[in-house]
């Protein structure tokens, strides 16, 4: 089923009405693309499509939070971004800054728990500052779990899962045929947090761009022609009501 623009849109309440509360995914993760798409067909600078994503994010962090999902996981910027002009990152560092600097309160407020995966001491030091100060702030929240996935990727979180692996096996503490993927498993970021159950990438791009690898073996992929700064609370909805027609095997029959 898809829901279509304009008048024959579904109204966001009746989407709502169709949702199974008892099937909701414990863990949504986002691939936020399109940023650079919406600036440029608006003949805007790449910029004004980072600005525009920002009421994207709060619509679907608080839509989240409202539904009951445990944990959100937001791609924010990768270990390959730092490859874009200088101009451009510093305009992201920039803004990421300021949002972690505005929003920390309404998170609070809203009983968020705000987390981070990723290299972040690699940050700026001013950002990564103000990102540990949101995080420390929020760390007693028993709400939704915002997960920001910043300066991360995909296989250098494997890579570095396995070099302290490595290392625990070097030191005695860990027998190597005892490694399984368990044990594996928590040498990653966050080995608390669940698998995603859904994944949605924006923007209509048919990839997962180094993102999650190792925790996305069995998540159910959701892919929208809808760029990012236009993904709103009825496209979220639509990805749940998705996911919900599907039968998950998990390599069963």
């Amino acid at each position: 089923m898809r829901f279509k623009k304009g008048g024959d849109r579904m109204k966001v309440e009746e989407m709502e009405k169709l949702l199974d509360p008892q099937r909701l995914p414990r863990h949504i993760a986002i691939i936020m693309d399109g940023n650079g798409r919406w600036a440029r067909k608006r003949h805007l600078p790449r910029v004004e499509g980072h600005k525009a994503a920002v009421r994207a994010v709060r619509e679907v962090v608080e839509t989240c939070g409202k539904l009951g999902v445990e944990v959100l996981t937001l791609y924010t910027f990768s270990t390959e971004n730092w490859k874009r002009p200088k101009s451009e990152v510093g305009t992201l560092m920039a803004l990421l800054k300021e949002q972690l600097r505005r929003e920390a309160q309404e998170l609070n407020k809203n009983n968020v728990q705000l987390r981070a995966i990723g290299e972040i001491d690699e940050l700026p030091p001013d950002v990564a500052e103000e990102l540990r100060r949101a995080i420390e702030l929020t760390k007693d929240n028993t709400g939704l779990k915002l997960v920001l996935a910043v300066n991360y990727g995909g296989r250098r979180e494997i890579a570095r899962a396995a070099r302290r692996l490595a290392e625990a096996a070097l030191k005695g503490q860990i027998d190597p045929s005892r490694i399984d993927e368990d044990l594996f498993s928590k040498y990653l970021y966050d080995p608390d947090l669940p698998d995603p159950d859904l994944l949605i990438r924006t923007s209509g791009e048919m990839r997962v761009s180094n993102f999650l690898l190792w925790q996305i073996a069995y998540t159910e992929l959701y892919i929208t022609p809808v760029l990012w700064p236009d993904f709103r609370k009825e496209h979220l909805l639509e990805a749940i009501l998705e996911y919900q027609r599907r039968e998950r095997r998990f390599g069963g029959i």
